[in-house]
């Protein structure tokens, strides 16, 4: 088990999951590097630096997935990592990367080439999607028996709510989970990986604003604002149902993942 003066990194630590994660690290005592695309941004550095114990025990990194070297800083010294960051949105000005699957793949690469390098990583915990877990046949005739962590989501899908955001969305999800993953079947690895793929999360925030997550899941209430609907309709198309997962679930699995005095390998997190 992890001894509470252990020092764990959080990347994306401002959004829905991470800032919930941070919280609950920082209530454990932990000490916890958490990363953020600006130091600049007041309102979530106020947010995460208003957390209880975040006076003695919270550090800020400023760090973007599309400059994945950044998070070397952040994870040096560091025994567990839990990558929950993704990029949501293609950078435009982004030179290296034609698209955010590209961004996605390469930022898991490098975090996980960054923990083998540090010598001080025991496990890397990412925060992957059960968009990747689709039970569709590969000829698209039906859905499998049952989900479990066999199932991946197949390639050149075509299902009628799909858009090009959801659909990259979605191949970004799966190829970087694959690619994370491929880390534990190094021989004589150092480096144990995990991974989460989590539900559509709901319940509550201490985000000033409602999360996205949350929004597709009113969105059986409110409507198809910004297409949240449709949203919803290609995660029933693509899983046969919609399963759902409360955050503080969500963020006690990677808690008990790192906890673990060892683990690897893929699991669902979802309540149904």
């Amino acid at each position: 088990m992890a001894k509470r003066c252990t020092k764990v990194c959080v990347t994306g630590g401002s959004g829905y999951i991470g800032s919930w994660l941070v919280m609950k690290l920082l209530g454990k005592g932990y000490t916890v590097h958490v990363t953020l695309r600006s130091l600049g941004d007041k309102s979530k550095v106020g947010l995460l630096k208003s957390l209880p114990n975040a006076d003695t025990k919270l550090v800020l990194f400023q760090a973007d997935i599309y400059n994945p070297n950044e998070f070397e800083e952040a994870i040096q010294g560091c025994e567990f990592v839990f990558h929950v960051a993704t990029p949501m949105q293609h950078d435009p000005k982004s030179i290296q990367y034609k698209d955010r699957v590209e961004a996605t793949i390469a930022g898991v690469r490098a975090i996980a080439d960054i923990c083998v390098k540090s010598r001080t990583v025991k496990r890397l915990i990412y925060t992957a999607s059960v968009v990747a877990t689709s039970p569709l046949n590969e000829d698209g005739s039906g859905y499998k028996s049952c989900t479990d962590e066999s199932c991946w989501t197949p390639s050149d899908l075509s299902l009628t709510y799909a858009n090009d955001y959801v659909l990259e969305y979605t191949s970004a999800k799966t190829l970087a989970e694959k690619e994370v993953l491929s880390y534990n079947e190094i021989g004589d690895a150092k480096l144990e990986v995990v991974t989460l793929a989590c539900g559509l999360v709901g319940g509550e925030t201490i985000l000033s604003h409602l999360p996205l997550s949350v929004q597709v899941i009113f969105s059986q209430i409110s409507g198809n604002i910004f297409g949240y609907y449709q949203g919803l309709k290609f995660m029933e198309e693509l899983l046969g149902s919609v399963p759902l997962v409360h955050i503080d679930d969500v963020c006690e699995a990677h808690i008990f993942c790192m906890e673990k005095p060892s683990m690897k390998g893929r699991f669902l997190c979802s309540d149904s």
